[in-house]
């Protein structure tokens, strides 16, 4: 682990040298199934410009959990804390409901024994339904939920606002869960700047300091996560490009497939030993027991299992104890590697398919793979690892990433890329490709053929973005479904390959319109798709298409009025072929018309000669149609209004959310007060100087009273109530403690101002040896005031020993600090007075050399030696306000 980290540490500071200064920051969201990470790109000075955020417990990954209990939401680490004790008010496993139908959801909760209740909406998808009030929220309000918990993490951890985001997603991840998971984050407040692949996030955080100018190579990213296992083959290469007019080598990769099991994960592991140990608990308890029935004794086992097998990864023996089991009966175990390995003989085969599938597909050998990463918590497991070395045929597997964190920080490398305010100045090519192939599928009054009915329009790993353009011939309105391209494999829950639905609308009346005249081709709709680069596909134009043949008049050119042109210049003639022979006449005549200024004669010959003639034009007209989604199911967006009334709702959550912890903070300020002041009235020896005992006593009993209501009746209370009492305290305590303060602080200001006295006057010293220049005045001002200070302070020492320590002070150690702070800067001002400029005489000079000039010249003119003792007296008389008349140019003179 350590060298894992000073890796990192090596390329996080090499990645200083690769961004380009901001003050702007982004983020990345690492979002699994039961946790997430948050990685940062701030380019603020003295920080590393990428780093892993953590969270209010300091840990670097963060439960994606959110709890109601007594009317409080819980997010993150909060609600972890509830999972044991309210299984049923605890809600996980977000993520991989988001886009699900219900009955899908409903089984796949029933097997991992998660027991919060959910229903079903008027799409078919999850509800979570809240019973401390009733209430009903959606999944994607849930999922937005985490999400703002994430950036909250990012904004805490960069001390400035972040709404840009790069959130990862599983490759397996289709059409239904990504709409939602951008719906989710819309409600958040978050801008996706998109959505990346999981295993593009690895392959950029393992190429971005590598060097591919000497050779490409393929690299297999192995991903076992919480809840899914996937393997990607990527391709690294590099290429010549032109950068400041020079030939540098630009790194790239591209990803060439990727195969998934989105059903075995380290869960599976898990569920494998928490069956075990509830037969054995089971047998523990006899007469038919079945602990799986308790949801909170599963809730226990499961997190007592998930310890188990982090420890059997290192060692070959693990022990569980889990305390009051179910009905105050505890529950102690261990089990061997080797058992543990014995219960998941069948996962093991399961996770070769992936990276078989791969090489299958992509027609590589085994040894023609550069690199076998590992990422995901579930590859630490010692016995997946022998079975991935055992089928690639390696000693060693590659694990130059930290397995935990390598998505998070490549997803924010992207970010970077992709925000307008950060750019990496060191360049790697992404290409990331489409997990599924997609075709559209038309319906309408008129059937279509079998070949336009289905057409494919994005083959499986299809560049990300891409915008696609199809062409269908039909006359009449009709719809469009968007469909997977094959039904094997479909992504998890769904059981129609249709996603989308669309009418298309306004083709029947355009056709109708334009039947009457000559088409020369059948009508034509064009449909413009677009593939985004969060992997979502949708339709986003479509315009019929007219092409018309049909009889113009164009004017026709005659010989007589071609070779007038060249006579005649004025003569213009104009005519255009599109359009119609009256616009041609009008031209015309305008154009002739305007030459009868020139030649009167011309036009009566050039109107005789000029006639029309019919010629076959053909013409295209484009008419956009009209799109409406009608998409229904569990991947149906929110509408309008259920967005609008989730916003509200999750606004009202984040306000209450704010005062509950501004209420806790305040509380924990109320009692951190009262317990550190009673220590200090019971220990310190010299509140005994400056207080009476009657006065502490009062004090004493009022800390008494606010303590005793604190945990009476301050459970409920609000957090301007905790002020108050805090408040209220404090100027009871206040002259006390600060007169005990003053107790140190007072000598302590009087010394420091004495030194300075000191000093000042060695200052004084050096001004008179040193600074000759200096105003006398403002020196005898400073003198003045330090005398004057000097003498009050004489003063109020003499005061405060006439006074007992608990009356109020003759002077404080602030009024002493202002008095010298006034001094010092006084004497500050007065030592950058600058020496001043020696004063030079010019005037005896230039006489004397205009002088020596008119005596060596002889040729000189009159006007010449005038400007010349001109500009003498001119520089003698520099100083004066006297304005001279400007010098006369020679050639005036002459």
């Amino acid at each position: 682990m350590a060298s894992i980290l000073f890796k990192l540490g090596q390329v996080l500071s090499v990645l200083c040298l690769f961004v380009s200064r901001s003050q702007s920051a982004v983020s990345s969201i690492d979002l699994g199934s039961e946790g997430l990470k948050v990685a940062v790109v701030n380019l603020k000075p003295g920080q590393s410009p990428i780093s892993i955020a953590i969270n209010e417990m300091s840990k670097r990954k963060s439960p994606a959990l959110v709890a109601f209990h007594s009317g409080t939401r819980l997010i993150g680490e909060e609600a972890a804390g509830l999972v044991a004790r309210y299984p049923n008010k605890v809600y996980s496993q977000i993520r991989d409901i988001i886009g699900k139908p219900y009955n899908y959801s409903k089984s796949f909760l029933d097997s991992i024994y998660l027991p919060f209740p959910i229903i079903e909406d008027s799409r078919g998808a999850v509800n979570f339904k809240i019973d401390d009030d009733g209430s009903i929220y959606s999944v994607e309000e849930l999922l937005a939920m985490i999400l703002g918990y994430a950036v909250n993490l990012a904004e805490f951890h960069s001390k400035v606002p972040v709404k840009d985001a790069v959130i990862t997603v599983p490759p397996y991840f289709g059409q239904a869960e990504r709409r939602g998971l951008l719906q989710a984050a819309k409600l958040a407040g978050v801008n996706v700047l998109s959505l990346v692949n999981e295993h593009s996030g690895a392959a950029l955080q393992y190429g971005i300091d590598k060097d591919f100018s000497n050779g490409s190579r393929h690299v297999i990213f192995y991903d076992m996560g919480a809840s899914s296992t996937y393997a990607a083959l990527v391709h690294y290469s590099a290429y010549s490009g032109k950068e400041h007019g020079k030939t540098v080598s630009v790194n790239q990769f591209q990803v060439k497939d990727v195969r998934w099991d989105p059903e075995l994960g380290g869960r599976n592991m898990e569920l494998r030993l928490v069956e075990y140990f509830a037969d054995e608990f089971n047998k523990q308890v006899g007469n038919g027991f079945d602990v799986r029935k308790s949801s909170k004794a599963m809730a226990k086992l499961k997190k007592q299992v998930k310890r188990t097998k982090e420890i059997l990864s290192a060692n070959t023996v693990a022990p569980i104890s889990v305390e009051s089991l179910y009905d105050d009966r505890d529950f102690r175990s261990t089990i061997t590697r080797e058992k543990f390995e014995e219960l998941c003989e069948d996962l093991w085969e399961k996770s070769l398919i992936p990276v078989k599938e791969v090489l299958k597909y992509s027609g590589l050998k085994v040894d023609e793979i550069y690199a076998v990463e590992l990422i995901g918590g579930g590859t630490r497991v010692p016995k997946l690892q022998a079975k991935l070395q055992e089928y690639l045929g390696r000693k060693e597997l590659d694990k130059h990433l930290d397995a935990d964190e390598a998505i998070v920080l490549g997803a924010a490398l992207h970010a970077a890329n992709l925000s307008d305010g950060i750019k990496l100045n060191r360049k790697l090519g992404m290409v990331d490709g489409s997990s599924y192939g997609f075709v559209f599928v038309l319906d309408g009054p008129d059937s279509f053929n079998d070949e336009s009915s289905r057409q494919l329009i994005v083959q499986r790993m299809k560049k990300l973005p891409s915008k696609i353009f199809r062409s269908i011939i039909h006359n009449k309105d009709f719809e469009i479904s968007l469909a997977y391209e094959n039904e094997d494999p479909l992504p998890p829950g769904v059981t129609s390959p249709i996603f989308a639905q669309y009418d298309v609308s306004g083709l029947t009346d355009a056709s109708e319109n334009y039947s009457s005249r000559n088409l020369s081709a059948p009508i034509k709709t064009n449909l413009h798709f677009s593939l985004s680069r969060s992997g979502i596909i949708s339709l986003d134009r479509a315009d019929a298409v007219f092409e018309i043949t049909e009889w113009v008049e164009v004017a026709k050119r005659n010989l007589t009025l071609e070779n007038s042109t060249t006579t005649s210049p004025n003569i213009s003639v104009e005519a255009d072929a599109k359009n119609s022979s009256e616009e041609n006449n009008d031209n015309l005549h305008v154009a002739v018309g305007f030459s009868n200024i020139s030649n009167s004669n011309m036009e009566e010959h050039n109107t005789m000669d000029l006639s029309t003639e019919r010629k076959l034009k053909k013409r295209t007209f484009r008419v956009p149609l009209k799109i409406v989604e009608k998409t229904m199911g569990p991947g149906m967006p929110l509408s309008k209004e259920s967005l609008a009334e989730a916003t509200n709702k999750l606004e009202a959550l984040d306000k209450k959310d704010v005062e509950r912890r501004r209420t806790a903070e305040l509380k924990n300020n109320l009692e951190g007060y009262i317990y550190a002041t009673k220590e200090k009235l019971e220990s310190s020896e010299e509140l005994d100087q400056i207080s009476t005992g009657e006065e502490r006593q009062s004090f004493n009993h009022k800390l008494d009273e606010v303590q005793e209501w604190l945990y009476i009746d301050g459970e409920d209370a609000t957090a301007t109530e905790f002020q108050e009492r805090l408040d209220m305290l404090k100027d009871v305590g206040g002259s006390m403690f600060f007169r005990l303060k003053e107790l140190t602080a007072r000598p302590a200001a009087v010394e420091h101002a004495r030194r300075y006295l000191v000093e000042l006057q060695q200052i004084l010293l050096g001004w008179k040896t040193n600074k000759s220049w200096l105003p006398e005045d403002k020196i005898n001002e400073v003198v003045s005031d330090a005398d004057m200070l000097r003498i009050w302070l004489d003063e109020k020492e003499a005061e405060q020993k006439k006074i007992p320590g608990f009356s109020t002070p003759a002077f404080t150690s602030e009024e002493v600090f202002t008095k010298v702070l006034n001094l010092q800067d006084k004497v500050s001002g007065i030592n950058r007075i600058p020496k001043p400029k020696p004063k030079i005489e010019k005037a005896i000079k230039n006489e004397t050399e205009s002088t020596r000039e008119n005596v060596t010249n002889p040729n000189s003119t009159s006007g010449e030696n005038f400007n010349q003792s001109r500009r003498s007296a001119r520089d003698t008389d520099g100083s004066s306000n006297a304005k001279v008349d400007p010098e006369p140019k020679v050639h005036d003179e002459l």
